[in-house]
């Protein structure tokens, strides 16, 4: 894989980790569930990241590998025993769901929705693979049972999505043909033998119960999702594009950001230490004083933003004067620094300014 493309698949890597373990680990403490998520996540972001990199760069895989990788989280945490039925049917149809929604007028058929949804599948069953690996089961069948799942879902996801789709404008293929059609209908019969064999009673109820089953998990919910995710991508789409314009202008400003940042915290670091000299030569200038270096570091950071600290607070004359002293200091940096800054880089601002705007109208 080229330089630039490893780098790449790197950025989505990170940022749909930092999204979905966050997320994970606050809705849900078991870690294998984390694991679900963020593998499902960064299987489909990357994927898809990769092959639609001129759309929008790792943006739009962070984007999707996100939702995708909370989703699975959302479902993993959200039930116990055997939620194959569930996690699998709904990522899968909502990644679909995204990715029809970003590449919008390229998909235009059976045929491509076909494609689509066995790369997404392909993709699905890598993501479950750590999982599966880090997983003590009982017997072989359960793991392999796992990862084919989602390729064993393609035919019917495809049939689904497609025939949800089908008046969308521009859409050319009038039904589909009948190899997706006779796959949609072994993923229907599998899925329901499998189901109907872990419920007891009387044949027609079993029927019914493995219909009513199959009715949620393969219909209703992965077509809900489907739904969701297209009108969600299609809504953010152009809308991130603020971002990409973003990026511009946060790399004219990163240096004059980062000296703004050094200066206010030796201003920080130095009126830390003026409050600790204080403390130590006339005790009892504050009040709720600690004896270590990192407690006035956090008075003088929350002094800086004219914020009280909840612990320590100046009493005497001198600590009010030199609190004040340090807040006079705080402003005045933050104000010439931004007058500086702003008069230096105004040409430059201008001219990506202009650039956006000649690209915005071709």
């Amino acid at each position: 894989m080229p330089k630039p493309l490893t780098w790449l698949a790197v950025r989505i890597t990170a940022g749909v980790t930092l999204v979905v373990v966050s997320f994970g680990y606050a809705f849900t403490g078991v870690h294998t569930d984390v694991l679900i998520g963020a593998g499902c996540g960064i299987a489909i972001g990357t994927g898809v990241g990769l092959r639609g990199r001129s759309l929008g760069g790792p943006w739009t895989g962070i984007l999707i590998g996100s939702m995708v990788g909370i989703t699975a989280v959302f479902a993993a945490g959200g039930l116990s025993g055997d939620r194959w039925g569930l996690i699998i049917p709904t990522t899968l149809a909502l990644a679909v769901g995204l990715v029809s929604g970003i590449r919008g007028p390229s998909l235009v058929g059976y045929r491509d929705l076909g494609r689509e949804t066995f790369i997404m599948s392909v993709l699905l069953a890598l993501g479950l693979l750590p999982y599966v690996l880090v997983t003590s089961f009982r017997t072989l069948v359960i793991p392999i049972v796992i990862l084919i799942q989602p390729l064993l879902l393609a035919p019917w996801t495809a049939l689904m999505v497609g025939f949800l789709s089908r008046r969308r404008e521009g859409w050319q293929d009038a039904r589909p043909s009948r190899l997706l059609v006779l796959g949609a209908v072994a993923t229907l019969v599998v899925m329901g033998v499998l189901f109907a064999s872990e419920v007891n009673g009387p044949a027609v109820v079993v029927v019914l119960i493995a219909a009513g089953v199959l009715a949620v998990l393969l219909v209703a919910l992965p077509a809900g999702a489907f739904l969701l995710g297209h009108a969600v991508i299609t809504w953010l789409q152009p809308r991130l594009q603020v971002y990409a314009r973003l990026a511009d202008y946060l790399r004219v400003m990163w240096v004059p950001i980062g000296g703004f940042a050094v200066g206010y915290l030796t201003i920080i670091a130095l009126f830390a230490g003026f409050y600790g000299t204080l403390e130590r030569f006339r005790p009892g200038s504050f009040a709720g004083a600690g004896t270590g270096i990192t407690d006035w570091l956090t008075f003088a950071f929350f002094t800086a933003l004219g914020q009280d600290f909840a612990t320590v607070a100046p009493v005497s004359v001198a600590a009010r004067v030199l609190v004040g002293v340090h807040l006079i200091f705080s402003a005045g940096w933050a104000l010439v620094l931004f007058a500086a800054v702003m008069s230096s880089i105004r040409p430059k601002l201008d001219r990506i300014a202009q650039r956006l705007g000649d690209e915005s109208h071709d």
